[in-house]
């Protein structure tokens, strides 16, 4: 027994001697052992507030996705009478050594190499199999989706381009062929038709984009990697992204995980409308990192709509090359802002050019609406029907100009206004003439063809050289006066100085073409 310091039993010792005596009279009375009842915890659960389920959104839109398979004839390099063939590297079995593990392996199998018949059987390739010269066979997978109930598919370009027979695959597994109606490569939009003999298909509608705000929910369908059917989610992360892909980008980003095999396929809003078509991902690994583009439905629709009706997109033409502002080239030229597209050169002949538009111009606003840039100018332009006339409002020589330009048809394969290969600048021997001009970071010299000056050295170290100018390029005019010498050079910069400009613009011409740089005026930035 436990006691305290004056030699009693000490208070615990006192309770549990109690406790136990207690249990045990317990037992005595009832004759039974006492239970003895442990309490325990109970298990987690958690009220979490309700949230939105996209299986209503998924239930109705399905069934008017598709998975798009692109088919195209695959000719053999050597061909035999059975329709089977092998091709390693210009070389056939009969040309590989006897050690090549190609023939180990049909030894292996009993199966004489040479034996091309015997090829056929195991494989069963003949004049029909998949071996048979010309055979179509799948060459891409991509997404899609009906836009009306009589078979009109949506897909991309890319998806279809290099195909020659397509099939479209619905959420039920029934595969239809389909029909090339049309392809835009500029927005990279393609349209296909299936036959469903009388059926009526589900299909969706386009969303106003215009509605569409950062942060919205959106869902994804598509065929992932050939996957079929699939679906993510997530929210619009950004709107009128500029991806480098061409003239009429204007994507909205999006953080579903969007993959390989999805493109062509539809971005939903939360009411089952098509928000955007998945076009392109950003992916340093090849798989989603979160980072998607879509086409947005304003721009889709209108295209898709002139497919449908007759295959092709007829856009209206101005004939100018353009380039934006920026801060350095508005100061220059005395805006107020940078904004608008700056016209770099008129191609001879456009509608550009027979309204008198000039190089150095630049496209304020277009039918009274301002012109944020460049490539606001190309797309609205592009929107246009050809033989629309349009008020084009021009900053020139320090002040506003109006032009009216009835707009032409953009050629198929247009390309930049001065791209021309018989003219292209050669690297000049630096002659007696040559001068520095050392507050420029620029050394030039007369043009071998009389026209502009070639620039002959550039200081690294110089606001040039930051800007990209290079040895072997051409000034053709500065603050838009044409120069064919360093005094030409020198007179213009002086009369921008004595009217208050810090900067001076430069039309550089190089062998891939001609545009505009703002230089430093004695060095002030």
């Amino acid at each position: 027994m436990l006691k305290n310091f004056n030699g009693r039993p000490s208070l615990a010792t006192v309770l549990k001697a109690s406790t136990v005596a207690g249990i045990a009279a317990a037992v005595l009375a009832t004759g039974v052992p006492l239970e003895i009842t442990r309490s325990y915890a109970e298990a987690v659960k958690v009220q979490a507030p309700a949230v939105p389920s996209f299986a209503n959104v998924v239930d109705a839109v399905s069934p008017a996705v598709v998975s798009v398979r692109v088919e195209n004839r695959v000719n053999p390099v050597a061909d035999n009478n059975d329709g089977f063939s092998f091709d390693f590297n210009g070389r056939g079995f009969d040309d590989l050594p006897d050690d090549h593990p190609l023939k180990r392996f049909f030894r292996q199998f009993g199966q004489d190499p040479n034996d091309q018949q015997g090829h056929s059987r195991r494989f069963g390739q003949g004049p029909n199999g998949p071996g048979g010269k010309g055979r179509l066979r799948p060459v891409a997978q991509g997404s899609g989706f009906f836009i009306s109930e009589d078979g009109y598919i949506v897909t991309n370009n890319h998806v279809v381009s290099d195909g020659q027979a397509f099939v479209a695959v619905m959420n039920d597994g029934t595969e239809l062929d389909a029909k090339l109606i049309g392809k835009d490569p500029r927005t990279d939009l393609a349209v296909l038709k299936v036959d469903g003999k009388g059926k009526k298909f589900t299909y969706v509608n386009w969303a106003d984009d215009n509605n569409v705000r950062v942060g919205d929910w959106v869902v994804a369908v598509g065929n992932p990697f050939g996957l079929g059917g699939t679906v993510t989610a997530g929210i619009v992360s950004a709107r009128g992204r500029d991806i480098g892909s061409g003239p009429y980008d204007d994507y909205l980003q999006v953080d579903a995980a969007v993959n390989r095999g999805n493109s062509g396929g539809p971005t939903f809003n939360l009411n089952g409308e098509v928000v955007g078509i998945n076009t392109a991902i950003f992916s340093p690994s090849g798989g989603s990192v979160g980072i998607a583009f879509a086409i947005p439905a304003s721009t889709a629709k209108d295209v898709v709509a002139d497919l449908m009706k007759d295959g092709q997109v007829s856009r209206g033409w101005l004939g100018v090359q353009i380039q934006p502002v920026t801060k350095d080239i508005a100061e220059s030229i005395g805006l107020s802002e940078p904004s608008g597209a700056l016209v770099v050169a008129p191609q001879a002949g456009s509608p550009g050019d027979k309204a008198g538009m000039k190089a150095g111009d630049v496209v304020t606003a277009l039918n009274g609406e301002t012109v944020k840039d460049a490539r606001d100018l190309s797309r609205r332009i592009g929107a246009m029907q050809p033989g629309s006339k349009v008020e084009l409002s021009v900053w020139r020589g320090g002040k506003a100009q109006s032009l009216t330009v009835e707009l032409g048809t953009l050629p198929a394969d247009q390309k930049d206004a001065n791209a021309d290969d018989d003219n292209q600048p050669q690297q000049p021997q630096a002659p007696a003439s040559e001068r520095a001009l050392a507050d420029l970071g620029l050394t030039v010299g007369p043009s071998d063809d009389g026209k502009g000056l070639a620039i002959t050295g550039i200081d690294p170290d110089s606001d040039a050289a930051d800007k990209g100018i290079k040895e072997g390029e051409k000034i053709t005019s500065v603050n838009n006066q044409e120069v064919s010498s360093p005094d030409d050079v020198v007179k213009v910069l002086n009369q921008a100085k004595k009217d208050g400009r810090t900067r001076a613009l430069f039309q550089i011409q190089s062998s891939e073409g001609s545009r505009f740089v703002a230089l430093p005026i004695n060095g002030q930035g």
